[in-house]
């Protein structure tokens, strides 16, 4: 018969060896989880005409507000028209100083503040351009109509 220590001791390995395979899963279920609610952040919902495209001298500027993101993260402009992207800082330091555009083999580094015009050609109606820092954490469109 086995005495009181030994059965003590018995259950201290047994709890202490589950307790690394009880913490992997956890930390499994945390990266999981993070994972899903981060992809389900950077979707681009489309919203309504967010007043920041005016036409100037024949070309239509889009004003992009960057900082800690890009506000408004979407955009409606006119289709086959010259395009600028004005993108304005005020003391930003992450990476969304850092813009791609993909589609247009764009990449550009901001300053930390000031006004910063890239030169987009004439997109056709129903394309959609988008934008993201250097990270990927966050995002724009612009929808062309």
């Amino acid at each position: 018969m086995a005495s009181l220590r030994q059965v003590v001791f018995n259950q201290s390995l047994t709890s202490n060896s589950m307790k690394p395979t009880v913490l992997a899963i956890l930390i499994g279920v945390v990266a999981i989880g993070g994972t899903i609610w981060y992809s389900g952040r950077s979707t681009v919902a489309p919203v309504a005409d967010a007043g920041n495209v005016s036409v100037t001298d024949g070309k239509q500027v889009i004003e992009i507000g960057v900082k800690g993101g890009y506000s408004p993260k979407v955009s409606t402009a006119k289709a086959n028209m010259p395009t600028v992207l004005r993108m304005t800082t005020n003391g930003t330091f992450d990476c969304s100083s850092g813009v791609t555009i993909p589609s247009l083999g764009i990449r550009q580094t901001l300053p930390p503040s000031g006004n910063t015009d890239i030169e987009v050609p004439a997109q056709k109606a129903g394309t959609t351009l988008d934008g993201v820092c250097v990270m990927g954490m966050y995002n724009f469109a612009v929808n062309f109509k």
